[in-house]
């Protein structure tokens, strides 16, 4: 870059999605999991457990990994049972720099 030009961040393609997993998703592992595979796959966000005993993700990635995070998480750990995922878009102004587990 010389000087005076200008820098551009780049975010192609990264998205936010809320998923809101059920099933038998609390009091297995399930927010561990979901925090070693979004390190695994550079996702940002965070994870938490909610009152309806489902699991609550903001997971924020480049669009094809977090498709492929989905993948995982409909896995989840062995005494996982997921019985679904529901993602939808989120309006996220705020940029993650990590991935968290929120108790």
């Amino acid at each position: 870059m010389t000087r005076g030009t200008p820098r551009v961040l780049f975010f192609m393609n990264i998205i936010t999605n809320k998923l809101t997993v059920s099933g038998t998703v609390q009091m297995v592992g399930y927010r561990w999991y979901a925090k070693q595979k979004a390190d695994q796959m550079n996702i940002k966000g965070f994870v938490r457990n909610i009152s309806r005993g489902e699991v609550e993700i903001i997971a924020q990635g480049n669009e094809d990994d977090i498709l492929t995070y989905i993948d995982h998480l409909k896995q989840g750990p062995s005494r996982a049972q997921v019985a679904r995922i529901v993602y939808e878009p989120v309006i996220e102004e705020k940029i993650f720099q990590q991935f968290s587990i929120k108790m």
